[in-house]
């Protein structure tokens, strides 16, 4: 089958719209028509060149939704029509951290950005040279082959274009607040950054029942944008934020604070940190540049206010339970999901929907297919 892609051949490049050729599925494999696509920060930090990739060309999209078209030997609980939400990190369902109910931490994650499948080869090809896909599931593609184990089956009612966000942006959020940073009712929180995924993290920490919730963002949209989606505040800087969190608590600081900024820099750590109360938590989710490394914070601080700095992953999330929790919660109103898609694209155009993310336009720009 012969389909257009979004590819990077070079880095730091552009993404080049190509024809590619997709396999047929193999063992535990399907056949995915995508839909829609969101345009996440993550695809672009292999662009510059912030993250590596394991091969080029690369094919990339991590945050996808689509209708099964072919299903491989052995695949269980999927069949051709089913619509679903793609998973960057697949879930085995045997190693321990699935065992142990955490399928963001699941041993198969180490392949992530090799572009190859689970068995080390690949299942799309640009005049005969196989083609890395992101997260084993490249959904800058009309079609793309994957693990069954990357598919999260949803009921067929639910529009794609809404459910694709559900890939990333939304569980990550959401996570970040609800399972990282463990808000609970009555906490001051801050969110720095609340693009795609800090406006998840607002909603997160809102519907924890969060008192106060600080949305630090230097871009006027997004902080309007916020305060409709559950922040109490919206302030420019985490400097600001940290100030405010201080003069609500009498001089104590956040019960935790939550970075979700497009390019994670040493000094978003700095401020956050000192954001946070003692025996506070910082929560890290945004990415960066994988050399760069150091945290500026102080051991005394560290140590003897007994904080805590949490990675999250995914937000620390199980997609197949966690994915279907998040869309009945649509379903009752209790998630904003289509206010948060501000623009749609087609793939031709993802190079302007990129440069409208940097431009502050989005809190989440998503790819039509067919559109």
């Amino acid at each position: 089958m012969r389909a257009k892609a979004a590819l990077l051949t070079r880095v730091p490049g552009k993404w080049e719209i190509c024809d590619v050729e997709v396999d047929d599925p193999r063992d535990h494999e399907v056949l995915v028509r995508l839909v829609a696509t969101g345009l996440c920060h993550s695809d672009e930090h292999f662009a510059t060149g912030d993250m590596p990739v394991g091969t080029l060309p690369y094919c990339g999209g991590h945050e996808g939704a689509g209708v099964v078209e072919a299903v491989g030997p052995g695949v269980v609980g999927l069949s051709v029509g089913d619509h679903i939400v793609t998973s960057f990190i697949p879930a085995c369902g045997r190693c321990r951290w699935c065992a142990s109910g955490m399928q963001n931490l699941c041993d198969l994650g180490a392949q992530l950005l090799t572009g190859k499948q689970l068995d080390g080869t690949f299942r799309m090809h640009l005049d005969g040279v196989g083609v890395g896909q992101m997260g084993f599931v490249g959904t800058f593609a009309e079609y793309s082959v994957m693990p069954e184990w990357s598919c999260i089956k949803i009921d067929p009612d639910i529009p794609l274009k809404v459910a694709a966000i559900l890939g990333c942006a939304v569980p990550t959020g959401w996570g970040s607040a609800v399972n990282a940073a463990e808000v609970v009712p009555g906490d001051v929180v801050v969110v720095a950054g609340t693009g795609g995924v800090g406006i998840n993290s607002v909603q997160g920490a809102s519907h924890a029942g969060a008192s106060r919730v600080i949305a630090a963002d230097p871009v006027q949209m997004k902080q309007k944008a916020a305060l409709t989606l559950g922040a109490t505040d919206a302030v420019g800087s985490i400097a600001e934020a940290a100030a405010l969190a201080r003069e609500l608590t009498n001089g104590q600081g956040a019960d935790s604070a939550i970075v979700t900024v497009g390019v994670l820099k040493p000094e978003h750590v700095g401020e956050a940190f000192s954001a946070v109360r003692k025996a506070g938590t910082l929560v890290l989710t945004s990415g960066g540049n994988v050399m760069e490394a150091g945290l500026p914070v102080g051991f005394t601080e560290l140590v003897m206010f007994q904080k805590r700095i949490q990675g999250a992953v995914y937000g620390q999330m199980s997609p197949t339970k966690d994915v279907p929790r998040l869309l009945d919660m649509w379903r009752a109103g209790k998630l904003k999901l289509e206010e948060l898609i501000t623009t749609t694209y087609r793939l031709a155009d993802i190079n302007t929907a990129y440069e409208d993310m940097y431009a502050g336009l989005n809190l989440r720009g998503v790819i039509e297919f067919g559109a």
